[in-house]
This record gives C-alpha cells, sequence and structure tokens, in this order.
C-alpha cells in the first residue's frame, strides 16, 4: 500500500467567499509521486507534469490534481463529497502502485476535445437555457468538464447522442 492515509482541509474560495461550492486539499501521509505515471494511464490525465510532477484530472466537473503529497479538489458540494472522491483516489492510487508491473506508465496528457467539434453540435441559438451566456461559452464549459450533452436543453436527442460519442473519446463521464 503506498497511500495509508490523508487528512482533509475543507475551505471556500477566497477570491469568491460567495461562492456555493466547496474546495479541498487532502494532506497526504505518503509520497505518492513514483505512481502519478500509472495513475496517468489509468485514469487517463488531461494534464501531467513533469517537473515539478502532477496529475491534473477532469472528472463530472470537478477539477482534481495530484501532487505527491497533495490532493486538490475544486467544486464540491459538502463534506463527505470530498471525502468520497478522495477515498476513491486512495484506492486508484494504490490500485495503480500494486499493479504497476501490468501497466505502462505514461507522461502524456490526454488530447483534449476540439472546441469547434463541439459547437458543431449545438443548436447555435443562444438561448441561454443551459445557465451559460452563448453556445461558445457552453461549448468551452464542455471542453472543460463541467458541462456535458445533458446540459443543453434544446439539444436534439441525435446530437445529444452525437456530442455523448464525441466526447466518450476523451474519457469524460
Amino acid at each position: 500500500m503506498l497511500l495509508t492515509g490523508y487528512s482533509l482541509e475543507i475551505f471556500r474560495s477566497k477570491c469568491h467567499p460567495g461562492a456555493q461550492t466547496l474546495h479541498c486539499f487532502a494532506h497526504l501521509n505518503d509520497d505518492v509521486g513514483a505512481v502519478l505515471p500509472y495513475l496517468n494511464t489509468v485514469l487517463g490525465g488531461f494534464s501531467y507534469i513533469k517537473e515539478p510532477p502532477s496529475l491534473t484530472l477532469k472528472s463530472s466537473g470537478k477539477l482534481i490534481t495530484i501532487h505527491p503529497r497533495k490532493i486538490a479538489v475544486n467544486a464540491l458540494q459538502d463534506e463527505e463529497q470530498a471525502e468520497k472522491i478522495v477515498s476513491w483516489l486512495q484506492r486508484e492510487i494504490n490500485s495503480a502502485w500494486e499493479n504497476r508491473d501490468k501497466i505502462q506508465p505514461s507522461v502524456e496528457g490526454a488530447k483534449p476535445p476540439v472546441l469547434m467539434e463541439v459547437l458543431k453540435l449545438l443548436p447555435k441559438t443562444n438561448c441561454k437555457e443551459c445557465g451559460e451566456p452563448t453556445c461558445m461559452v457552453f461549448a468551452v464549459r464542455v471542453i472543460e468538464g463541467a458541462k456535458d450533452h445533458s446540459n443543453c436543453p434544446p439539444l436534439a436527442q441525435e446530437k445529444k447522442e452525437a456530442l455523448a460519442a464525441y466526447l466518450s473519446r476523451f474519457n469524460f463521464e
């Protein structure tokens, strides 16, 4: 077992004190830097930085960055969600470490979706029903992982399926 435990630090954004979401740092009991290339392969990281080492993932509208001694997670609903995500990451870290002899390590980030490909599938009505001011902004939020095919109410079912299929190529959930 590589990661034996952690302690959570939950906080609200100092830049946006009125924000409804929480952020957390998981301060790790152990250095997990050696597992990052393996974890990148297993979880399909979007950004891998070699020095200092870090792996950034996008999952369910959350940005998760794993450093050797700390994990940062944004846009959390509550402390329970923070604990659930970090506990899942601990299991993934330990599993990747235990199975590293079967995993090809990677220090390459995944290719992101192409903005214009996402925009082509949208209705381009700028209706604001998704909560964004324009379809272009919505497309950017999709690429960031904060929105997906289900967040565009006027999108026809055929286009929703096409957008979901396109995004699935990039490990979006």
